[in-house]
């Protein structure tokens, strides 16, 4: 039973809402659809907005991984749609090639550099971060080359990375409720 003044683990939202969204981003890259409002407003309100609340929960935990991750993680979805739709708008000009290859590594080396806080926790985390650079590689690659064919590749990745994400998320759920390892996340290395 938890205490009055707990503050439960935000960290499921966070993933399941970062994983939930780059599937849905990743099946449309591995060409099953096109880009639509119903991945824009995931971008938005569960990849974005919800990704910012479990950060600034994370904060109230005195998690800092979880407060830089999930937060970043969480304006990169905002800014992300932002890219999208501003043109749309005419408000300023389609984002090129070049610019968006410099948006998707600098987002590649951020999360490298936070993968490696990963090899303090659990495997899965790991594996989340892990699979995520590579998405980041494999799409400012494409975006490089123009290479359609890499982008399509990126895309089955990241569904990857986004499944990867949500169960992470949904095990840290289960094995709370259930008080014992549901699904097993990978021992923590301390």
């Amino acid at each position: 039973m938890s205490t009055p003044n707990a503050i439960a683990n935000p960290a499921p939202l966070g993933l399941c809402a970062f994983g939930m969204t780059t599937i849905l981003l990743n099946i449309h890259n591995a060409g099953f659809f096109e880009m639509n409002s119903m991945i824009l407003g995931m971008g938005i309100f569960y990849g974005g907005l919800a990704q910012v609340i479990a950060g600034i929960i994370e904060a109230k935990k005195d998690n800092t991984f979880g407060l830089t991750a999930f937060t970043s993680y969480g304006f990169f979805w905002l800014s992300l749609v932002c890219l999208i739709v501003m043109p749309k708008l005419g408000w300023v000009e389609k984002t090129s090639n070049n610019a968006m290859v410099a948006y998707l590594s600098v987002w590649g080396l951020f999360t490298l550099l936070l993968f490696f806080g990963t090899l303090r926790l659990s495997k899965a985390l790991q594996f989340v971060f892990g699979s995520l650079v590579i998405l980041f590689a494999l799409l400012a690659i494409g975006d490089a080359m123009e290479n359609p064919t890499i982008k399509t590749l990126a895309g089955y990745e990241g569904i990857i990375c986004g499944a990867s994400a949500v169960y992470t998320g949904i095990a840290q759920v289960l094995n709370e409720i259930y008080g014992k390892t549901v699904w097993p996340l990978g021992p923590v290395q301390r």
